[in-house]
């Protein structure tokens, strides 16, 4: 075959044109004698001229209903004939055009009388129905000829009246005159392709001969045109009562009506409008849009919580003209139908899958020798397999089918669970239930798989209640590590929206979180302020029905305190905390909107602050501080207050504490602290494993609390930014810095040991988080450096990869940082790349403990993981990299850290960030 060029309609972005050229033809006036029996026709301006005023709307219709208004062309006065030459542009793109679509173009004439199908002064010379696609799907171009029909209203129903383009007629040789006139009127219509394809550059042109043709088939078409005419008096002279001319023409355009309205096709007249529509240098063949499939992720089991949104019902659909549904009277099965997109489809069960599933599993269900049942060696090798899978892989059935047939024998395997629970059709009531008792009968289970458990995707209230059972095993300090999340997987628990409800007897979850924090005040301050969030949050991402939850949840454990011996002042402390946050905002949020100087902002908190009336000059009883309640506070210390020059103006406030030593906080209002307060957590953690790995990295995170959606706290540590230390210090500063702060002339590089160890060992271990949790905005203002050595990031309002400039580094690691260890060659360089290698394997040995924290928080309104809350935990298990070895992921490791360290790119973006700050100073 030929190579076929094409292109597709839903790729052509082009909004749908035509020209109007002009209206050629002629009819037979009407005798004189008519005006006297009808004398309205004669207000009508082409029974008054041949070359009266018209105008053209055209309107684009497709299933029998109109997609567009109609467009119309501008007043033109005709002189020797009717010709417009005037290009429309319709509101609607060729890409959204279904194939059905075609324009229904109205000639219009005027009469002040009206008429029939009249709009205002405006009655239908004639109309045509073009379609826009062919019989082979390819969209009509060039210059086209309409037939007009009289007296009639285009239609752009999909069985037109008003075809423009009409069959072949069939001639009966008996009739010589008719057949010599259809003979002439083939050889027109032949002739007029011939030209069309003249036009498109099909033909060669050949100047002198076209000019031949083109004069002979124009003299060709008036004769033909004057036989018409005659023809058509003749006819009417021919008629039994001559002496009716009027009425005789009233009754043709009558049969038009009439002949229209009982279902025939009405007989077009002799005018032809001449159109043009756009040309394209290939053919463009229609293409309808094709849907993608939703994710998976998004048509889960819903769990209890999300199920109580109300959902809308089905819009009403209304038939057009031509279409015809299942209960019309007329109509049976065989009537048209509309096909709705239903995008359950891609999720739902193969039916045939599913008999299979029934029946092999059948024989396993209530067998005997199904507890026997052990794999042989490639079994063995399959299950294992299995089990190496990441919480994000999705089991096939056949993965399914293995797990359940072997279900007693994985019953020892502690990772096998989760997949146990994926493997199971908890649709089907008896399999289900014989799956609550396998899972009576598993080994313990770590907790990161508990998680898993705890997630958006596991519904059934006993797999859930038995993760809590292993939850239950963790001491406080561990429980504290995961509590942000646990919160969380409250939205997932079967908690009760009626009133009068306690949510500790519909969910284990909250009755086990309750049970832990009325027993420690710690545990207690924190999942306080982590409910309150949520209930503060009143977006639409949040909804109404989730905010219920969280507020029974702390209601209910508002209550429980009251029932401890210690719990009214427990309770009473909470509140006290509550006050002093809405103190330190009310003064917050009136620095921020004020317009003075940041001096006059200063001395005002300040001002503020040493008032007996805020009671925050003495604090009595001492209050736990909600950002760490391990340290209790007992009053301010005014003249420590700064008041930063950002665009937020957030506070750093002092106070005094009962073990003698000075606590300062930033406090801010008007920004979400949630995500910052997500990355801290996740380093603490992070921080712990590696402690577990006896891997010490000198990790110092510091503490965020937020209050609010729009409020929170974060310790201030003293530190100095790495654009300020360059600025300070010209020839490598940060060491400059640390000799300042640590001088030891024996110790390597002029620094005290141990500083040197820790700034190498603090970088490596935020070189690696940051590039795992893909933390971007990374510039010298937010790399910061404390006296004694401590490396850490700050501001974490870019994560998962998300960076505001173009080609920033996936790690970033300055020259600063490099030449305070000695340059690229040193030892220390060496040390800090092992470093970075260990913690990198020993992160990516507890990945699905990481994955599991970031699943639980996809509903969490973090802005990062809100943008795309289906590829959250993907984008940080990409970062794992664990279809890789271990060896291979560390030599892409050091890839990443070699490409940062020598790229141009990094030092660039430090530069332009410096002169913007500069600018804005």
């Amino acid at each position: 075959m030929e190579p076929f060029s094409f292109a597709s309609s839903d790729s052509l972005n082009h909004p749908v044109s035509i020209r109007i050229i002009n209206l050629e033809g002629e009819e037979a006036p009407l005798p004189f004698s008519a005006f006297f029996d009808h004398p309205e026709l004669e207000q009508i301006g082409s029974n008054q001229s041949p070359h009266s005023d018209l105008y053209v709307t055209v309107q684009v219709w497709a299933g029998s209903k109109p997609l567009t208004v109609p467009v119309q062309t501008a007043y033109k006065s005709f002189r020797s004939e009717r010709k417009w030459n005037e290009w429309l542009t319709l509101p609607v793109n060729y890409s959204t055009l279904p194939q059905n679509s075609r324009l229904a173009i109205t000639v219009w004439d005027l009469s002040p009388t009206g008429g029939e199908g009249a709009q205002g002064h405006a009655i239908p010379f004639g109309g045509t129905s073009l379609p826009l696609f062919d019989n082979d799907n390819q969209l009509h171009k060039g210059r086209q000829k309409c037939h007009i029909y009289r007296h009639k209203q285009a239609d752009g129903n999909d069985d037109s009246k008003t075809p423009a383009i009409l069959g072949k007629k069939r001639t009966n040789p008996r009739r010589g005159a008719a057949m010599v006139e259809d003979r002439e009127a083939e050889e027109l219509e032949r002739m007029e392709i011939l030209f069309k394809k003249h036009e498109m550059g099909e033909i060669p042109r050949v100047d002198w001969l076209d000019q031949l043709v083109f004069r002979g088939f124009e003299k060709r078409g008036l004769q033909t045109t004057k036989s018409s005419i005659k023809a058509i008096q003749r006819q009417q002279a021919a008629r039994n009562n001559a002496s009716s001319l009027a009425k005789d023409g009233d009754r043709e355009r009558d049969g038009d009506r009439k002949a229209g309205d009982a279902g025939s096709l009405p007989m077009p007249s002799n005018f032809l409008l001449n159109v043009e529509l756009p040309r394209f240098d290939f053919p463009v063949v229609f293409a309808d849009h094709e849907y993608p499939p939703p994710p998976i992720s998004s048509l889960q089991h819903l769990s209890a919580s999300q199920s109580n949104i109300v959902l809308k019902p089905p819009p009403e659909v209304q038939f057009g003209p031509g279409i015809n549904g299942l209960d019309d009277a007329d109509e049976s099965y065989g009537g048209r139908l509309i096909r709705v997109y239903d995008p359950e489809v891609g999720a739902r069960d193969n039916p045939a899958e599913s008999k299979h599933r029934r029946l092999i599993r059948s024989r396993h269900r209530n067998g005997i020798l199904d507890k026997d049942l052990k794999p042989n060696a490639k079994g063995r090798d399959e299950l294992n397999l299995i089990m190496s899978y990441s919480p994000t892989h999705i089991l096939s059935s056949e993965d399914k089918d293995l797990i359940w047939r072997f279900r007693y024998h994985l019953t020892g395997n502690k990772k096998a669970l989760t997949k146990f629970v994926k493997s199971v059709n908890w649709q089907d009531q008896a399999e289900s239930k014989q799956a609550v008792q396998v899972l009576g009968k598993w080994t313990d289970i770590d907790v990161d798989d508990a998680l898993e458990l705890l997630g958006p995707t596991f519904d059934n209230s006993s797999v859930r209640a038995f993760a809590v059972e292993r939850l239950r095993k963790a001491d406080d300090n561990e429980l504290l590590l995961y509590l942000l999340q646990l919160v969380q997987g409250l939205k997932y628990e079967h908690i009760s929206l009626q009133p009068g409800h306690e949510v500790a007897q519909d969910s284990s979850l909250a009755r086990f979180l309750i049970s832990r924090a009325v027993n420690s005040f710690i545990l207690g301050n924190y999942f306080y302020w982590y409910v309150m969030v949520e209930c503060d949050d009143k977006s639409q991402d949040q909804g109404q029905d989730t905010r219920v939850i969280y507020e029974k949840v702390a209601y209910d454990f508002m209550m429980e305190l009251v029932k401890r011996p210690d719990g009214k002042e427990t309770r009473k402390t909470l509140l006290r905390q509550a006050e002093w946050i809405k103190t330190l905002s009310s003064i917050s949020g009136e620095i921020k909107e004020s317009n003075d100087s940041i001096a006059k902002r200063t001395e005002r908190v300040k001002h503020f602050l040493a008032d007996p009336r805020n009671e925050l000059v003495t604090i009595e009883p001492p209050l736990p501080l909600p950002l760490d309640p391990s340290v209790e506070i007992i009053g301010v210390v005014p003249e420590d207050t700064i008041v930063f020059k950002s665009s937020l103006h957030p506070i750093k406030v002092s106070f005094k504490t009962t073990s003698e030593r000075k606590y300062s906080i930033l406090f801010k209002t008007g920004d979400d602290l949630r995500q910052d307060q997500l990355v801290i957590q996740i380093i603490t953690l992070m921080d712990n494993l590696l402690l577990k790995e006896n891997l010490d990295l000198k990790l110092s995170p510091y503490k965020i609390l937020a209050t609010g959606t729009s409020a929170g706290l974060s310790q201030f540590v003293p530190s100095m930014s790495f654009q300020g230390i360059a600025n300070k210090f010209r020839s490598n500063p940060a060491l400059a810095y640390l000799k300042q702060n640590n001088p030891d002339s024996r110790g390597p590089l002029g620094l005290r040991k141990e500083t040197l160890d820790t700034f190498v060992r603090s970088c490596a271990g935020y070189c690696v988080i940051t590039y795992i949790l893909g933390v971007g905005d990374r510039h010298l203002d937010n790399l910061l450096l404390a006296p004694d050595g401590h490396f850490f990031h700050a501001d974490f309002g870019y994560i998962l990869g998300r960076d505001p400039k173009p080609f920033a580094p996936a790690m970033k690691l300055s020259k600063e940082m490099v030449d305070c260890m000695g340059g690229s060659s040193s030892e220390h360089y060496r040390q800090f790349k092992q470093y970075c290698f260990l913690a990198y394997s020993a992160l990516r040995k507890n990945s699905n403990l990481i994955l599991n924290l970031f699943s639980l928080m996809v509903d969490a309104n973090i802005p990062d993981i809100k943008l795309e809350p289906d590829k959250a935990v993907l984008k940080v298990k990409d970062r794992f990299h664990l279809e890789l070895s271990e060896e291979d992921s560390i030599r892409h490791l050091e890839s990443v850290m070699d490409d940062n360290l020598n790229a141009l790119v990094p030092v660039v973006i430090d530069k332009l960030h410096e002169f913007v700050q500069a600018f804005r100073t």
